[in-house]
């Protein structure tokens, strides 16, 4: 009678192929981890291009793909195991929550995904003791390989050895060789580590900086390997812009584009989770960028700004290694979006409550859990966390633990998200106003003052310019404006003269603006969070205003019905004022208010 393998081998190998990779560069991390682990402090990717003849050109096309290391190398039954799919050396309990390892797919499945043949080569006694295995998909296809060949001593090809220009091999280590590459998305070495090397230096980010490891990026022509094409080390990708010596374009390479928030103190957040019957701390670190980044016309045009628009999401770092950059957490169609960062840190004792995938690219449930409406929720339930959390552990939901972190989470995106757009604002109103209103303004209360109309803040234009200019700078940084930026804008008020300083803020209560008397100045704060601020104020940027007639007319429409709207609210206030009294004061006021008005908008 025949028999059937449950699992055919063949098929099964074809189907890991599809394992869900998103691309060759997050393959190669898989290798790069396990150097790490083993303790290399060098890795190389070496890139070996084929040239052919097309149509009389030259083409350069991919052939193998090398990654080396000086790690602690393997010995016989490590390197079988290495090669096996589903095992490993890190997937006991004792090792389950240590280190970047744990699932013991990554050297095969990360292979396959990418070519139709993985050589390795390991030593611990010198590179002249390497002893060799492999995987052949053509091999397992035909059904001649059916296990993992047993390791043989076997030299390490020329290619390799001089691919390194004479450095020579460490003591210890590993190389493992990608050929018959036919699934990789990039097809010449160029590209490959083009693409590669902003997610490399993000991914490993953290040894790269600490100086524990160097990864060098390294291509050549197959029959010239002495010769290299391509020669760099990484450097770090930090998304959070808080590192230095990184890759980020000039001036900010050398120093950080982005600044801790709210402040050096504050920036990290660490949240306790029970998770499992054991207490496991999750580290939260928050950046926004720094009033010089954005300074300027066009600052997500410049180099460092298109630099930060590819890196933007919520960086999930586990056992100090990057995952993904999750953009669940960000607003896609919002350029300032670019301008903020959050990075989660956690170790592999969360895995599961995160959802960390088989090949480590990203964590599911996290992603998921972006999704969930905190604040609503929370007040949903009496504005307590805890009352929140038993909601969702009385469904069985097994987010439930993460609520607590997910609403700090949120609440400092939308904090920094605020502030962005204050300081966007502020540069906005600066650009677009020739003869500021700002300047109007004065010209219409000198007048008064000259015909004897006194103010509660005129007293104050006879104090010393500094102390007026440190008052007002003071309230503009609470504001929301940097140090740097609120002490100009004061001076700037103070230096011409000015009564008036328009400023915007998030400003809590149903007001649509605030009146702050500061040094002799009257500073009005608009309120982002008003609706009026959007329809009334929300297109002074001409380059905000839509270019087809029809869009551009039903703004114009929105912006009356919106001052419509003020006016029916205020007729409202009048008409609910209880007394006569009330009432003929609220008329007063909108008299005196109008009469006022006059004079200022003459003033135009």
């Amino acid at each position: 009678m025949t028999e059937y393998d449950i699992v055919p081998t063949s098929l099964a190998v074809k189907a890991m192929r599809d394992n869900g990779y998103k691309n060759a560069a997050y393959a190669l991390a898989e290798l790069m981890d396990n150097s790490i682990q083993a303790g290399a402090t060098r890795v190389d990717l070496l890139c070996a291009d084929q040239e052919t003849m097309v149509d009389q050109r030259t083409r350069r096309r991919l052939s193998s793909v090398a990654v080396l290391d000086n790690g602690s190398g393997m010995d016989f039954d490590t390197l079988q195991i290495a090669l096996q799919f589903g095992n490993g050396t890190r997937l006991s309990p004792e090792n389950a929550a240590k280190g970047m390892g744990r699932f013991g797919m990554g050297l095969p499945s990360a292979s396959i995904s990418q070519c139709r043949r993985v050589d390795v080569w390991s030593w611990q006694k010198g590179a002249s003791s390497a002893m060799h295995s492999y995987i052949d998909l053509n091999e397992i296809e035909a059904g001649s390989l059916k296990v993992v060949p047993a390791p043989q001593p076997l030299a390490i090809p020329d290619t390799w050895l001089d691919a390194k220009s004479g450095e020579g091999f460490g003591e210890s280590g590993t190389l493992v060789v990608w050929s018959q590459i036919d699934r990789a998305l990039w097809r010449t070495s160029k590209a490959l580590i083009d693409n590669s090397e902003e997610l490399i230096g993000r991914m490993y980010r953290e040894w790269i900086h600490r100086g524990d490891v160097a990864i060098r990026l390294r291509s050549f022509l197959e029959y010239d390997p002495r010769k290299p094409v391509i020669d760099k080390t990484a450097k770090p990708n930090d998304p959070l812009y808080l590192m230095t010596r990184t890759t980020c374009p000039a001036p900010f390479d050398d120093k950080p584009m982005f600044q801790p928030f709210p402040s050096e103190e504050a920036y990290e957040i660490r949240t306790t989770i029970r998770f499992q019957g054991e207490d496991h701390e999750v580290v939260t670190r928050l950046a926004i960028a720094s009033e010089a980044a954005r300074s300027g016309d066009n600052a997500g045009s410049k180099p460092h700004g298109r630099h930060a628009a590819r890196n933007v999401g919520v960086s999930v770092v586990r056992a100090g290694r990057e995952l993904e950059l999750d953009p669940a957490w960000t607003t896609a169609y919002d350029p300032r979006e670019r301008w903020w960062g959050v990075e989660v840190r956690f170790e592999p004792g969360l895995d599961e409550l995160f959802g960390v995938s088989n090949n480590k690219q990203s964590a599911r449930n996290f992603a998921e859990a972006a999704k969930i409406d905190t604040a609503a929720l929370i007040k949903e339930h009496g504005g307590s966390i805890s009352r929140a959390r038993q909601a969702l552990a009385d469904e069985e939901d097994p987010l439930e633990p993460l609520l607590e972190l997910v609403h700090r989470i949120q609440t400092n995106i939308r904090e920094m998200r605020k502030l962005i757009g204050v300081q966007a604002e502020g540069r906005r109103r600066k650009r677009h106003q020739d003869k500021s209103v700002e300047v109007q303004a004065t010209e219409a209360v000198r007048k008064r003052q000259e015909a004897g109309h006194r103010g509660r803040s005129d007293d104050d234009e006879q104090r010393p310019l500094e102390e007026r200019a440190s008052e007002l700078a003071e309230q503009l940084e609470a504001s929301g404006h940097s140090p740097e930026a609120a002490q100009a804008l004061a001076a700037e008020t103070i230096d011409k003269g000015l009564k008036y300083r328009m400023d915007v803020a998030s400003l809590e209560g149903g007001a649509f603006f605030s009146v702050q008397p500061r040094g002799g100045v009257l500073l009005v704060t608009l309120n982002t969070d008003h609706p009026a601020y959007e329809l009334l104020l929300g297109a002074q940027d001409p380059a905000s205003l839509p270019g087809d007639p029809e869009a551009l007319k039903e703004k114009l429409q929105a912006a009356q019905s919106g001052l419509e709207m003020m006016l029916f609210a205020w007729a409202r206030y009048e008409d609910e004022q209880t007394s006569v009294e009330q009432r003929r004061s609220a008329q007063n006021v909108r008299h005196d208010w109008g009469r006022m008005a006059e004079g200022f908008l003459g003033a135009q």
